[in-house]
């Protein structure tokens, strides 16, 4: 634990309304697009959990130049139906582990996960664009698959920015806008549409945020099932994808980098 505690960085615990009226009101849904019913479904599988967020930390922890060096508090920004949870105590084995969604029914299928690991993790109802979090109180944030439904966007950015420590990590896996508006994310699913952004757009909104995203830093994953049709082409006749330059991307992955100052 740090000197001053490592439980200190957060004023309140899951449910306790008075702190997060104190911290900008009660959580809202203005800038939120919550999840279609067949999204909270597929959400609590075994296909989410191993070929979607398994697969996109492990990418994610090949492009950090230290995976293995120790970060005590850990953020899961957006941490949803807590699948993630077990997934990065394991990866990085901080001292304390915070949950944050800001949906109440989703929390709950959340705490059996936070549950079976125990008094290091902490879950919080709130909003990314306005953490219960202090200055520079977190080591590396987590962000996968949770931009494209905000619509704060900017403001989300510089809540991470705020309560990252000097040269703390963002790990930030999303879907681009190409992915999203395709005919099958929008039956199926539900988003705001008008901030959906290309894997480029998205990379210039985090460095204008005060993040330093190194070249090497950067994945564009371009797995079969963020494909129109579904990597059909490539299982069935043979036909490769096309390489990275020659096609609109439908992933993003990349590990950003605190910068001193905005």
């Amino acid at each position: 634990m740090r000197a001053d505690g490592v439980r200190g960085v957060f004023p309140f615990r899951a449910g306790d309304g008075s702190a997060l009226h104190r911290r900008g009101g009660s959580p809202s849904h203005s800038g939120f697009v919550p999840e279609s019913r067949f999204g909270v479904w597929f959400l609590n599988t075994r296909t989410w959990a191993d070929h979607v967020l398994k697969v996109a930390l492990d990418d994610l922890r090949r492009l950090m130049a230290h995976p293995d060096s120790h970060y005590p508090v850990v953020l899961d920004a957006g941490c949803g139906h807590g699948r993630s949870l077990p997934l990065l105590m394991d990866a990085f084995r901080p001292e304390q582990l915070i949950g944050v969604d800001r949906e109440d029914k989703v929390l709950a299928n959340a705490r059996p996960f936070a549950a079976k690991i125990g008094r290091a993790v902490t879950l919080i109802q709130g909003d990314c664009a306005r953490l219960p979090l202090r200055d520079g109180s977190v080591d590396l944030i987590f962000c996968h698959q949770t931009f494209h439904h905000l619509v704060e966007q900017e403001q989300c950015l510089r809540e991470f920015h705020r309560i990252l420590r000097p040269s703390g990590l963002l790990l930030f896996a999303e879907s681009t806008r190409f992915y999203i508006e395709s005919w099958m994310i929008r039956l199926l699913f539900r988003h705001p549409m008008h901030v959906q952004r290309s894997a480029d757009e998205y990379l210039a909104l985090l460095r204008a945020g005060g993040f330093v995203v190194a070249p090497d830093a950067v994945s564009y994953p371009y797995l079969w099932w963020s494909r129109i049709d579904l990597g059909g082409a490539e299982r069935l006749l043979r036909i490769p994808p096309p390489r990275p330059g020659k096609r609109e991307e439908t992933l993003l992955n990349l590990v950003a980098v605190k910068a001193d100052a905005v």
